[in-house]
């Protein structure tokens, strides 16, 4: 655990504690809604713990109280949830195995796969999934205990704008890298599809849309190395 804890860099833990500070955050957002919208003050906290996947339980708790049935936000989450599937493909060297890699799956996210995908070295992939996996596991569930009591109190939860907290963290991650003369293209491109899809697809299918303009930076990425190497000879 020790060696675990010294291959994380001091800026990698910090953008690993901002994202679970955000993760917090809408949390408290869900937790608050979910309450708003009738459901018992514990269901989104164990909801938050069981299923560990913020855009399939806010559709399902908004699906539940729009008059939808069960079965349909159930099959509504299982979808948004597919993507997990890709996911598991692209990081099977860090979720282990036996008791360890069920865990490891069920800590499978959005940002658990970033950061693991963002490392160069499998230690530090590993490092970096297990941080920020543990870090949401604790901050999801607590966040939405939070938000389930907030939300007794303060029934306008969308006047606090919490659930701004998440994007505008994600951005400031992402800023250092739009240095790269291709990324700003495809990262443009990707938020246009997902904001085309927004009015057709569920929540967190968008951003799934998104990942259509990531064929584009590669192959600006390998022009962009051929030139440079074409300038060396």
């Amino acid at each position: 655990m020790r060696s675990f804890w010294r291959t994380l860099d001091r800026a990698l833990l910090r953008d690993i504690a901002l994202v679970c500070l955000a993760v917090g955050v809408i949390g408290v957002s869900y937790g608050a809604i979910a309450v708003t919208s009738g459901f018992p003050w514990w269901f989104p906290v164990l909801m938050g713990a069981l299923v560990l996947a913020a855009s399939s339980e806010f559709l399902f708790v908004g699906i539940i109280a729009a008059g939808g049935s069960p079965i349909a936000a159930l099959l509504a989450g299982l979808l948004v949830n597919a993507r997990h599937l890709p996911f598991g493909l692209a990081v099977p060297d860090v979720l282990g195995r036996g008791r360890r890699g069920v865990l490891g799956t069920h800590l499978m996210n959005d940002e658990t796969v970033v950061f693991a995908l963002a490392q160069d070295e499998p230690e530090r992939r590993r490092a970096a999934y297990w941080a920020c996996g543990l870090g949401i596991l604790v901050c999801w569930p607590v966040g939405a205990a939070l938000g389930a009591l907030l939300g007794s109190v303060v029934r306008d939860t969308d006047a606090l704008g919490l659930d701004a907290m998440f994007p505008a963290v994600i951005l400031a991650l992402i800023l250092p890298a739009m240095k790269e003369r291709s990324l700003p293209r495809s990262a443009l491109a990707g938020a246009a599809l997902a904001l085309a899809a927004t009015p057709f697809l569920p929540a967190g299918l968008p951003v799934l849309a998104a990942l259509a303009a990531l064929p584009l930076f590669k192959v600006q990425a390998k022009n962009t190395v051929g030139a440079k190497e074409g300038a060396t000879r």
